[in-house]
């Protein structure tokens, strides 16, 4: 039975460099015989904003609520994107507020502090860029993007284990070492990792 593997682009830009770290995964993962379905965030017609929070539920738009079916068929979901002042870009975020809700990725039980990991079952892998080194943005400000992402959003709904790439620092790269980067990329889609 192959994978079935979603991947989740969450860059604004097109001509991103991300974009080709998606298709370089998406190339590798196909060539092992996973199944492949994409979400591309920027091209989603929805609202980011969780306008009422959590008081009160705002209808899913059609293209949200088929994301989220791409979700729920998944085995293992690819986050891809960059780390824009230490964290998500705002699309990414907004598309997270928005569809990672209670009764959809986790459920409160009634009366306690717990809640019921909706996700359960399904692995992760966050693909990010950055403009600097991995290292430093761990030692220097704790890799806020990843906690968010990773512990906060996919480990609390369940998705586990999660593992992480990161590419950096972006802005000073050659052409050789992106090819470099794209081909490690396209070997860990073809480990389907």
């Amino acid at each position: 039975m192959s994978k079935k593997i979603v991947i989740i682009n969450g860059h604004p830009n097109k001509d991103s460099f991300n974009f080709a770290i998606a298709q370089a995964y998406k190339k590798g993962a196909e060539s092992s015989g996973a199944e492949i379905r994409e979400i591309i965030i920027a091209d989603l017609q929805f609202n980011p904003n969780l306008q009422f929070g959590y008081q009160k539920r705002t209808e899913l738009e059609p293209d949200l609520m088929d994301a989220w079916q791409k979700i729920l068929w998944a085995d293992h979901l690819v986050w891809i994107h960059p780390v824009w002042w230490g964290g998500l870009p705002a699309i990414t975020k907004g598309f997270i507020d928005r569809l990672f809700l209670p009764g959809f990725a986790f459920q409160y039980r009634e009366n306690s502090l717990w809640w019921d990991k909706l996700l359960s079952g399904k692995t992760g892998h966050i693909i990010t860029t950055l403009d600097q080194p991995s290292w430093y943005y761990s030692i220097a400000f704790g890799k806020p993007s990843v906690n968010q992402l990773k512990r906060s959003t996919l480990k609390f709904c369940g998705v586990s284990p999660v593992k992480v790439t990161y590419f950096g620092p972006i802005k000073t790269t050659t052409v050789p070492k992106r090819e470099k980067w794209l081909k490690e990329v396209e070997a860990l889609g073809q480990k389907l990792k």
